[in-house]
């Protein structure tokens, strides 16, 4: 069994697919990219403003099940140049401050709406 996640306080889907899936006691968030919740456009500025407003559209849907990045058990991050990197692991770092999940990160050819950062996460219940 799974539940489908949905809430307007992040960005919605732009394809045939879900902003997360609750399924056995994991939720599983689809990629985020940095999409204003509100507008629907992309947030332009850099890796760090891309990287936090991906994160914060995490947050929100995080938030909509009542969970924190505490809950958080692995995430992938998908970057159009992985000389962003360290940029984008310092604000990464501020919303993951202790007890870090496990962690992909891979330099890809391109993302959708060419932005610079796509992150997906799965948290725990």
């Amino acid at each position: 069994m799974k539940t489908i996640i949905k809430t307007d306080r992040a960005p919605q889907a732009i394809g045939p697919y879900s902003q997360g899936v609750k399924a056995g006691g994991l939720l599983f968030l689809s990629g985020q990219i940095p999409l204003d919740p509100v507008t629907g456009q992309v947030v332009y500025g850099g890796i760090d403003m891309q990287t936090r407003q991906v994160l914060n559209n995490i947050k929100a849907l995080l938030e909509h099940e009542k969970l924190t990045f505490q809950n958080v058990v692995k995430t992938t991050v998908f970057l159009k140049d992985m000389n962003d990197f360290a940029s984008m692991n310092q604000i990464y770092g501020e919303f993951f401050a202790s007890d870090q999940p496990a962690r992909s990160a891979v330099q890809i050819a391109r993302l959708p709406r060419d932005v610079s950062v796509e992150i997906e996460v799965i948290a725990a219940y």
